[in-house]
């Protein structure tokens, strides 16, 4: 399953128009940051906005699953009602599996109900593309055809406000995924070889660290690829709780995208265990800019590796309860703190207004 939070960039109410469900439908992706395929996707709303985006795998049954899970997110994002949309290529096509659906309905509210939110509609999508074709799961008799979701408002205030948007899940799990299994485990060897750094280390062999990754992210940012004994360093640095912690507060500086690439380069290079702290800076980083679904897919791949890592659960948690990213900023401050009591001056904070459009 992955979650959003309410996206971190402006969406006006009649882009959001819960009775109209092929726009509501067309709009999906710019909020999940990808293509929903064979799917279940809760849309909650309060007060007439958007709230938390949920989605969850069907199983391989359509009527098999259990959404407890879902309702209890919903509940935790305040959310008053919400609109289900069950995407799946094959069921669509087919009006004899509409008896599934319609048990999907009634067990998803019942779930919901509990509570207190109320299923305002279920919706059945064969396609989540231009044409696609949408109907009613409860058996009322409406349907209607997807709109263009590259034409959508909330598409274009997403692409405005930097986000990328994937044509699939897998492209966006790329983006974390390790892409060279036989230099990790050269790397391994080498972090191994290198021995575990003392965290009683003197601040000044700290403070070097810290400005070793300043200038890879510079060097990722001038597109040149990192050499082994850099990622070796960096990977034995983020287990020094000084630099890692320091490190989170690039997230809302001037130069956070430098630093978000870098994470990325790490969490797609460097071996188990040592990614998982790339992983949880890079979430970090993308749940601070608003991104959800970047984030969200960074917390997966860490808590995998590590799932009792705390900083891990922790954003995890403030995913999935739909948390807004300038709360989660804040968390920032500790880094500032821990720059100055270093010695270390980091690039300014950045403000993160909503941008027009």
């Amino acid at each position: 399953m992955s979650t959003s939070h309410r996206p971190d960039f402006p969406i006006d109410r009649r882009d959001f128009p819960i009775d109209r469900p092929g726009v509501l439908i067309a709009a999906l992706p710019a909020v999940l940051g990808f293509v929903p395929e064979k799917s279940l996707v809760l849309v909650t709303a309060a007060h007439g906005e958007m709230g938390a985006v949920m989605r969850a795998d069907l199983p391989g049954e359509v009527g098999g699953g259990s959404w407890s899970h879902l309702a209890e997110l919903a509940a935790a994002s305040s959310a008053e009602i919400a609109i289900a949309v069950i995407i799946d290529d094959e069921g669509a096509a087919c009006q004899m599996c509409a008896d599934e659906y319609r048990g999907v309905a009634r067990e998803l509210a019942i779930e919901l109900a509990s509570w207190d939110v109320e299923l305002f509609a279920v919706h059945v999508v064969d396609k989540v593309a231009a044409g696609g074709r949408w109907y009613c799961a409860d058996g009322c008799g409406v349907a209607g055809v997807v709109e263009d979701p590259a034409a959508s408002p909330i598409a274009a205030a997403a692409v405005l406000d930097g986000r990328r948007l994937y044509a699939r899940r897998s492209e966006l799990v790329a983006v974390v995924a390790p892409t060279d299994p036989e230099r990790s485990a050269a790397l391994a060897q080498a972090i191994v070889h290198a021995g575990a750094i003392d965290i009683d280390r003197p601040d000044s062999q700290a403070r070097s660290d810290i400005e070793h990754a300043f200038a890879c992210g510079e060097q990722i940012g001038r597109g040149c690829p990192l050499a082994d004994d850099q990622l070796a360093r960096l990977a034995l640095a983020l287990t020094d709780p000084r630099v890692r912690d320091t490190l989170y507060a690039l997230a809302v500086g001037d130069h956070a995208g430098q630093a978000e690439s870098l994470w990325a380069d790490l969490a797609r290079r460097l071996p188990e265990p040592w990614r998982v702290e790339a992983l949880v800076l890079l979430a970090f980083s993308a749940y601070a800019r608003g991104d959800g679904p970047l984030a969200g897919i960074s917390l997966d791949a860490a808590l995998r590796g590590m799932p009792w890592h705390r900083m891990a659960g922790m954003l995890d948690k403030a995913l999935q309860s739909g948390m807004r990213p300038e709360q989660i900023r804040e968390l920032a401050c500790t880094g500032y703190r821990l720059a100055e009591q270093l010695g270390i001056r980091l690039p300014p904070s950045k403000r993160f207004g909503r941008r027009a459009g």
